[in-house]
């Protein structure tokens, strides 16, 4: 029986489609999604930017010695060492002085490499005969790439659960933590609220002063008054016995004299003006990124912020327990296409800066400004490539792009199957190598290998299923037209 139900299973669903789903999500919204957020070009040539468009991709293509353009199958690809890559196309639109030229035309920006089954694959929905013509296993799920002849897989990474509030108990109890990994289109910011022993709480984040209190936070993101601040929070006797505590050991008195307080800590012995700005800079930029990074964004992250404090208060007065690190609900897996996309913010930032770059050094020699010659396509695929040729991932990752493990069919399966953990192997890290309950369904309790990276590399269980996440906005529509009051 058991096996009738594997069998009907799999008819449907392929051991890879994680994979396959997420990388069909970053070339369908990713890839768009990242351009847009940058837009506009606007180099050092006065009167003159360019305008983003639309993105197009076509299917694997190759260019030969002599010139001639044709596609290109995985299994040539794999036999002549070359890339199984797709051209990028994008609409790139100059304006002179705020007209912008309709002679606009669409431009090679360079190759991205593709996923073998995916929907920019050729083998996508091929049948077993034309698989078999075009020499390829019928068998084998795709799920990797084809990176200068050498199978490469993305092996998915598992990491905390980003802009999600995660309380601890530190050093010996004494400290108790509230934190969000704020993350915001590639940037995380790791933002703390802190509970010392004797009451005191405290904020950190990115680039922000040593001991910087709770209160003068609150002032400076606009709860000025004594009222307006306990407002904030609950009327627990605990929590007011706490913020009454901070508001009597708090020097300052209104949102001016917080963001003064805050700019002598951040940036000392800088004239007013700077360290002013300074410090609306950080509260903006680097305080719960994932809130917003507008002025009108600060009440709602002060309000956030005393939502973190209740919550360490509780946890230091053992009201709630604190939560567990270690609960795959707290726990969010970067699957390939995730990691795709970091991976080509980063290439498209240095072909944004490149691009910018060539235009002031062809207006300096007096060249015309044409589109097509300002974009070097190799600045975005060099970039690209290296990552998934070495493995060597943006923010210092390593092993994260593994050449697949060809040593059996099952071998196969279970690299690309692999999850890995971004702990360092030399510690203990107990609590993280121990199999938790919340692992049923989800992980494997059987396959790991032996030594340092014992329980720290996974494998996802057989009929384990990924979602590959969802638009927060069409959420937030969904929930607005129930009545919930955001």
């Amino acid at each position: 029986m058991p096996g009738e139900l594997l069998t009907a299973y799999f008819k449907d669903n392929s051991l890879v489609k994680q994979h396959l789903d997420s990388y069909n999500k970053f070339i369908e919204f990713g890839i768009q999604g990242i351009i847009n957020r940058v837009g506009v070009i606007q180099p050092s040539v006065e009167g003159f930017e360019l305008r983003f468009g639309q993105v197009r991709l076509e299917k694997p293509k190759i260019i030969e010695a002599d010139g001639a353009q044709r596609a290109i199958l995985p299994s040539e690809a794999r036999l002549r060492n070359l890339t199984y890559a797709a051209p990028i196309f994008l609409e790139i639109i100059p304006v002179f002085n705020g007209v912008e030229r309709t002679l606009f035309s669409e431009v090679f920006i360079g190759e991205l490499p593709v996923m073998v089954k995916s929907k920019l694959c050729y083998l996508d929905n091929m049948s077993q005969e034309e698989l078999i013509e075009a020499g390829e296993d019928p068998a084998d799920p795709g799920g990797y790439f084809i990176i200068n002849g050498s199978e490469r897989v993305l092996v998915s990474i598992e990491d905390l659960a980003p802009n999600r509030l995660m309380c601890t108990r530190e050093k010996d109890n004494t400290l108790v933590t509230a934190k969000v990994f704020s993350t915001r289109f590639g940037f995380r910011a790791r933002c703390v609220v802190e509970r010392t022993s004797e009451g005191f709480l405290r904020v950190v984040f990115p680039a922000s002063p040593k001991d910087l209190p709770l209160i003068s936070t609150l002032r400076a993101l606009g709860l000025e008054k004594k009222e307006e601040i306990l407002a904030a929070f609950s009327n627990e006797k605990i929590i007011r016995n706490d913020i009454l505590l901070n508001l009597e050991l708090d020097t300052t008195t209104d949102r001016e004299s917080a963001l003064e307080f805050l700019g002598k800590k951040a940036a000392p012995g800088q004239a007013e003006d700077y360290r002013l700005k300074r410090a609306e800079v950080l509260l903006d930029t680097y305080l719960l990124p994932h809130i917003g990074i507008d002025p009108q964004d600060r009440l709602k992250k002060a309000h956030y912020l005393c939502k973190m404090a209740e919550h360490a208060i509780k946890v230091a007065y053992k009201e709630i327990p604190q939560d567990d690190k270690d609960h795959y609900s707290n726990k969010r897996i970067k699957l390939a296409g995730d990691l795709m996309e970091d991976l080509f913010r980063y290439a498209f930032q240095f072909l944004v800066k490149d691009i910018a770059y060539q235009a002031g050094r062809a207006d300096a020699r007096g060249r015309h400004l044409a589109v097509q010659t300002l974009v070097r396509p190799d600045a975005l695929s060099d970039r690209i490539r290296y990552s998934m040729a070495t493995g060597n991932w943006i923010a210092g990752q390593t092993g994260v792009s593994q050449l697949l493990d060809r040593t059996s069919f099952l071998s196969s399966m279970s690299h690309l199957r692999r999850l890995i953990s971004p702990l360092s192997r030399k510690h203990p890290h107990f609590k993280a190598r121990d199999l938790h309950g919340t692992h049923w369904g989800k992980i494997c309790p059987n396959e790991s290998p032996e030594g340092p990276s014992c329980a720290l590399v996974k494998n996802l269980s057989l009929l384990c299923e990924i979602s590959i996440g969802e638009d927060e906005k069409a959420i937030e529509e969904a929930l607005a037209k129930l009545g919930v009051k955001m």
